[in-house]
């Protein structure tokens, strides 16, 4: 059966949802996310529906703008000594957790050292920090060794990990736990009586919160929440979901199937947007503690005989509209990205020769796993085109479907494939997540994230582009970045493409960004 014919079908098979008009009353918003929420941790994961989750619980000292340039949110501003080796940062007067404690500068010492232990970003600036620390209640101090020109931009990031402040007592859990306990100082309450993993998270207005005077503008600016309670029903079955948008029953889809935008395009009731202007980046990441990719010449053989527009096409069809090749690790259109693999990437391929470089490469007959997330539609094809490339190639392929709830926890698994581990999943990052070499996970080479690519000298050219002030030196230490990512190949770019999200017409005020944010959004 058809996806477009199962509609009606799928349809009766959902739960009891009370209608729009009587949630309108309630000033309820029915939002059905890309995944389900399994970790609520928003420091500890990088999933971008934690993510989500995160800015509606919490908040940040920095945010950005549409331009991605740090603005002050918890913060009144900054300032910096003439060495550049301590910051002071001044909290915004009123501020207080959900639990009706105030936000005090121990909260957020304690909220950076725990993310400066995860995040990709934080790492890099934890290296420089002497101490987090609170000058007074209201006054973060932050000592440095040397110093840090990129700081704002690093606590103010949009995605994969944002420096949220949490109380004290939460923030210093160890950083190899995961906070379960949601109480931030955002603009909605967890409500935790409420979730139910795998089908349901709600949220309520803060009334405590205290937005910017100014607008808001991605995660900066004032954040005024228009609605009463925020309600997330996790359906994995893209039919269902659309079918219950269509009916009313839900507001808001975050990531309506490919190949439903056409029938949704068609209903009067229901808007199409653009979610994030700068895109995402289709990825696949390697496991590089076991073979095959441990090998680099397999993994620069594998990125050299890919056809970006077989995984485009698989997720975003035929029409170039909405997606893009990307010859480069780092997204096209972000400030310094060259496409500087189109040389080995761009098709036609040589498969023949290809196959035959694998077995000079010394590739054994190891099983390639490869995670499959179904209820991904952007990510589940991938990994069908990788196991047909792969065998094609000549690796033997376990292509092993899961939930995404379920690959997350998996990656993080360093046993051999036959003890549960894996080889390679994919993935899609907002652009803006990954635009530098600070930011981008995929290719940093200190070992953390999963995957845990080791490159001591990527890891020296990132270093040296953060401490670079001069913008042409700095240009010059991104290429060479941006070269290495070819030759190392730590990860591979499958294209970028540009992700349209689904919402009633009578929501107005739905605004871009890396994620969907629930501030400024109201009924008409």
């Amino acid at each position: 059966m058809q996806r477009r014919t199962m509609l009606q079908a799928a349809g009766a098979a959902l739960l009891p949802i009370p209608s729009v008009a009587r949630a309108a009353e309630r000033k309820v918003l029915k939002f059905v996310p890309q995944a389900n929420l399994s970790t609520l941790d928003p420091v500890f994961s990088t999933a971008a529906v934690s993510i989500t989750h995160g800015f509606c619980v919490f908040d940040t000292l920095y945010g950005v703008d549409g331009k991605q340039a740090p603005k002050p949110q918890m913060a009144e501003g900054a300032t910096v000594s003439d060495d550049g080796r301590t910051w002071l940062i001044r909290l915004r007067e009123g501020l207080r957790f959900h639990d009706g404690e105030p936000v005090r500068a121990q909260d957020c010492a304690a909220s950076l050292d725990r993310w400066s232990q995860t995040d990709t970003f934080g790492t890099t600036l934890r290296r420089a920090v002497e101490a987090f620390e609170a000058a007074d209640d209201r006054t973060i101090r932050i000592r440095l060794t040397r110093p840090f020109p990129r700081l704002l931009e690093a606590i103010g990031k949009p995605h994969s990990s944002p420096a949220f402040i949490m109380p004290e007592r939460l923030a210093k859990t160890e950083r190899t736990r995961i906070v379960t306990e949601m109480v931030g100082s955002g603009p909605f309450r967890f409500k935790a009586d409420e979730y139910i993993s795998g089908a349901r998270a709600v949220y309520e207005r803060f009334d405590g919160y205290q937005p910017r005077a100014e607008p808001a503008d991605w995660t900066s600016g004032g954040k005024r929440v228009l609605i009463d309670r925020l309600e997330w029903h996790v359906m994995p079955d893209a039919a269902t979901a659309t079918a219950a948008l269509q009916r009313g029953e839900v507001d808001w889809v975050e990531q309506p199937a490919t190949d439903l935008l056409p029938l949704l395009q068609r209903a009067r009731n229901i808007k199409l947007q653009v979610q994030d202007p700068f895109g995402f980046l289709s990825v696949a990441r390697f496991n590089h503690t076991i073979a095959p990719f441990n090998n680099p010449a397999l993994r620069r053989i594998v990125l050299g005989a890919l056809d970006q527009a077989d995984y485009m096409v698989s997720i975003m069809g035929e029409d170039k509209s909405g997606w893009r090749t990307c010859y480069s690790a780092f997204p096209m259109g972000m400030p310094g990205v060259r496409e500087v693999g189109a040389a080995a990437m761009t098709p036609p391929h040589d498969l023949e020769k290809a196959r035959e470089a694998v077995k000079r490469a010394g590739y054994q007959g190891e099983t390639v796993a490869i995670l499959q997330p179904t209820d991904q539609p952007t990510i589940a094809p991938h990994g069908q085109v990788t196991a047909a490339l792969l065998q094609s190639l000549g690796f033997k392929v376990d292509l092993q479907a899961m939930d995404w709830g379920s690959l997350m926890a998996r990656r993080l698994a360093r046993q051999p494939v036959e003890k549960g581990g894996w080889s390679i999943y994919h993935t899609n990052w907002p652009s803006v997540s990954i635009a530098n070499p600070a930011l981008n996970t995929n290719i940093r080479g200190d070992g953390i994230a999963a995957g845990w690519y080791d490159d001591p000298e990527m890891e020296r050219l990132v270093g040296q582009w953060v401490a670079e002030a001069d913008p042409a030196k700095a240009q010059a230490v991104f290429d060479q970045v941006q070269q290495r990512c070819i030759d190392e190949a730590p990860a591979l770019s499958l294209g970028q493409f540009f992700q349209k999200t689904a919402f009633s017409t009578a929501l107005k005020g739905v605004s871009p960004g890396s994620v969907c944010y629930f501030w400024g959004v109201e009924r008409g």
